[in-house]
C-alpha cells in the first residue's frame, strides 16, 4: 500500500497535530514509517486540512450545513454551541450522517469531516431558551432533515486543533461566532412534534422517534440541543454525552423485553471486517449477559507507541450494571446493536463482542463506528455451533489473539466456562 509521502515542511506550526517530543514523528515527517503504520495519520490530517484551508481562510463562511451542530462540554455548565459548516454548497448530508459511512475509507471520512468548521457561541446549558438568534438557528439546524445554506460570520478566521475523539465524529477548525443566518430548513415532522410537546419526557421522545424509524444520529442532534423533555427541565447536552445517552436509553428500553424472550438454541458467531478492525460477535444460548472486548495493537490510534497489544473490556450480567462502562460510549453503542437483532428475532441470548483494532485504523472516527459495524456484522450469515469450545475455535480462525488471552480478559467467558448451569444436571 502506498504512503501519502513526506510532509513538505515541519509539522510543528500546525497546532492540530500536537506531536510530543517522545514521538518518532519529528524524525520521520511522514517519510520513513517509523511508527510502523502503512499510512501516516498526520499526513492524512494534513492533506485533508490543506484541501480545506484556502476555502475557510476567511471570517465570513458561506456553505451548506449537512445539517450539523455541536455542543461542547468544556466549562460546563457554560459551553460553546454552534453549527458545523463546510465551504461547500449543495447536498452535504453525508458529512454528518454516520449511518451512510459504511464502506468509506479512513481518508474519505477524514476528508469530509475535516471540512466542517465549528462555530462557537457561549451559552449556559440551563438558560438557553432566550439566548438569542444564534441559539435559535442552531436548534433549527438540529431539527432539519436537509442540507441548509448557512452564512456564518466569525470574530477571526477559523483555526485551532482538529478534534479527534473516539466518542464523537471528528471535525475541523473552529472560531467564535459573531452572526449566523440560515435558509429555511425542512423539518422532520416527527422530531418537530416531539420538540413542541413540552409535556413529553426526553427519554420517551427518544424511544418514540426511534420506533418511528428516525435515524439515531438525528435523534442525538436534537437531544443535544435541548429539543426534548418537559419544558422547565430542558437542557443543552454536550454532544459527547448525548450520543451515549441516546444509545443507553434505547438499549435499556429494548432489554426490558429482550430478557423476557425465549433463548436461542445454539452458539452463533457473526463476522465482519472494516477499517482494519476485525469483529466477531458471539451470541450464546443463555440468559442476557453482555461484554465488549477491544484489543488495540501497537501503532493503532489508542496504542500509538505500545510494544504489546492492549486489551480492555466491560461487561454486565442479567441484572445490568450501575456504573459507567470502563470502555466508554462504544459499550452502549454495541449493546444497542445486539438488542436490535434480538428484538427482530424475539429471542434472548448472551453476547460477547471481540474486536481487534489493527494498525490500519489510524484515526478515531467516533462511536458510530462501533454501532454501525456491529449492526453490519449482525446482518451477515452466522456460523452456528453446539458448544462454546467450537464457537471459540471459529473465533480463533478470525483473530490473532489466542483463546486463553481472550478468556483471561473476559468475565462472561469465565462465567460460561466455570459456572454450573441447570442444563448440566438434565
Amino acid at each position: 500500500m502506498r504512503t501519502l509521502g513526506p510532509l513538505p515542511f515541519d509539522v510543528s506550526p500546525f497546532p492540530e497535530t500536537n506531536v510530543s517530543s517522545s514521538s518518532p514523528c519529528h524524525i520521520c515527517k511522514g517519510s520513513k514509517n517509523l511508527c510502523g503504520k502503512d499510512r501516516c495519520p498526520l499526513m492524512i490530517k494534513f492533506y485533508s486540512h490543506s484541501r480545506t484551508k484556502k476555502l475557510i481562510d476567511t471570517q465570513d463562511l458561506h456553505g451548506s450545513s449537512p445539517p450539523g451542530v455541536f455542543v461542547g462540554r468544556y466549562g460546563y455548565p457554560k459551553v460553546d454551541i454552534g453549527p458545523l459548516v463546510p465551504p461547500d454548497l449543495g447536498d452535504t448530508l453525508i458529512m454528518d450522517t454516520p449511518e451512510q459511512w459504511m464502506g468509506k475509507s479512513i481518508e474519505e471520512i477524514v476528508d469530509f469531516r475535516f471540512r466542517l468548521v465549528r462555530g462557537k457561541y457561549l451559552v449556559d446549558v440551563k438558560n438557553f431558551q432566550n439566548a438569542g438568534r444564534i441559539v435559535d438557528y442552531t436548534r433549527e439546524l438540529a431539527l432539519a432533515t436537509n442540507s441548509v445554506d448557512v452564512e456564518a460570520n466569525f470574530s477571526k478566521k477559523p483555526s485551532g486543533r482538529i478534534v479527534l475523539d473516539d466518542n464523537i465524529q471528528p471535525f475541523g477548525p473552529s472560531a467564535k461566532l459573531e452572526r449566523l443566518r440560515i435558509s429555511t430548513p425542512k423539518y422532520d415532522h416527527r422530531v418537530e412534534k416531539a420538540y413542541y410537546d413540552t409535556d413529553l419526557k426526553a427519554a420517551e421522545a427518544v424511544k418514540g422517534l426511534y420506533k418511528g424509524e428516525v435515524l439515531i444520529s438525528r435523534i442525538q442532534k436534537a437531544f443535544s440541543i435541548g429539543a426534548f423533555g418537559v419544558e422547565e427541565n430542558r437542557r443543552l447536552v454536550p454532544t459527547r454525552w448525548s450520543i451515549t445517552a441516546v444509545d443507553d436509553i434505547l438499549g435499556k428500553d429494548m432489554l426490558r423485553t429482550t430478557k423476557t424472550f425465549p433463548l436461542i438454541n445454539e452458539f452463533r458467531v457473526y463476522d465482519w471486517d472494516q477499517l482494519d478492525n476485525r469483529w466477531s460477535v458471539m451470541l450464546t444460548p443463555t440468559s442476557w449477559r453482555y461484554e465488549l472486548i477491544e484489543a488495540w495493537y501497537p501503532n493503532t490510534v489508542w496504542n500509538p507507541l505500545g510494544k504489546q497489544v492492549e486489551i480492555i473490556s466491560s461487561h454486565e450480567f442479567f441484572e445490568g450494571r450501575k456504573d459507567y462502562a470502563e470502555i466508554g460510549g462504544c459499550y452502549y453503542a454495541a449493546r444497542l446493536a445486539v438488542n436490535e437483532l434480538l428484538q427482530r428475532e424475539r429471542r434472548q441470548s448472551g453476547a460477547i463482542i471481540f474486536r481487534e483494532a489493527h494498525p490500519g485504523y489510524l484515526l478515531p472516527v467516533g462511536v458510530w463506528n462501533v454501532r454501525e459495524n456491529v449492526r453490519m456484522a449482525l446482518t451477515q450469515r452466522p456460523r452456528k455451533f453446539n458448544t462454546l469450545e467450537q464457537a471459540m475455535a471459529h473465533v480463533q480462525t478470525r483473530m490473532d489473539i489466542p483463546i486463553p488471552t481472550w478468556t483471561n480478559h473476559s468475565a462472561v467467558l469465565q462465567d460460561l466456562k466455570h459456572q454450573r448451569r441447570l442444563d448440566d444436571y438434565v
